[in-house]
């Protein structure tokens, strides 16, 4: 009996200590890391492709005209955001194709005028709420502007520089990927091409694109 019960002690005494060990044993429960917020720092390429509305007002000494060149346009942009709070800064430079061109019969000869070439280079302030950003954006802008008289060396072209001013949206579907809806107001100014004839061009333009963001 003295042996038994000095076994019954034993057991008692040794069972914390065993299911000490076995607490001890169990895997660590593991901890959720809470997501980082969404940032829109960084740099970023894209896209874009649109329409482009294209007023020429064109004069001579004692005459004037104006024709309005409508077509899409086709190209990509780059730049460079950094976000303080809901705050975001920006630099963004593009560059489009545009076809816009309109042909005229002068005297039995094709004539065709537009501008095919345009880009900008635009600081942008937007506010962000969380994945969609809202911004406004401004800059310079220039355009290639042509006539091509249907005779041969019958085509001139000239660079007209001016600036753009402008609003859009990005929304980012996933951390890299977004797309962008965007409306801008270009003033090309005016310049001269062939002898005396002036031609101020102003455009409006709205794009959709698609963007990578690293």
């Amino acid at each position: 009996m003295k042996l038994l019960n000095s076994a019954a002690v034993l057991g008692l005494l040794a069972a914390p200590v065993f299911a000490a060990d076995l607490a001890s044993e169990q895997p660590p429960v593991p901890v959720s890391e809470e997501a980082s917020a969404f940032t829109w720092s960084g740099g970023y390429v894209g896209l874009q492709g649109g329409g482009g509305w294209l007023d020429g007002d064109f004069s001579v000494p004692g005459a004037s005209a104006s024709e309005d060149f409508n077509g899409g346009l086709l190209g990509g942009f780059a730049g460079y955001n950094y976000q303080q709070g809901n705050w975001v800064f920006g630099i963004e430079g593009d560059i489009s194709y545009n076809w816009n061109d309109n042909r005229y019969d002068v005297f039995g000869t094709n004539v065709d005028v537009g501008t095919d070439v345009s880009g900008s280079v635009r600081g942008r302030v937007g506010y962000a709420l969380d994945k969609a950003l809202i911004y406004t954006t401004a800059g310079w802008t220039a355009t290639r502007g042509f006539i091509d008289i249907d005779v041969p060396g019958g085509k001139q072209k000239e660079t007209f520089n001016g600036w753009t001013v402008g609003t859009g949206v990005d929304y980012a579907f996933t951390n890299n990927i977004f797309g962008r809806a965007e409306y801008r107001y270009n003033d090309f100014g005016d310049e001269t091409i062939l002898q005396g004839l002036n031609a101020d061009l102003d455009q409006h333009q709205v794009t959709m694109g698609i963007g990578v963001k690293f």
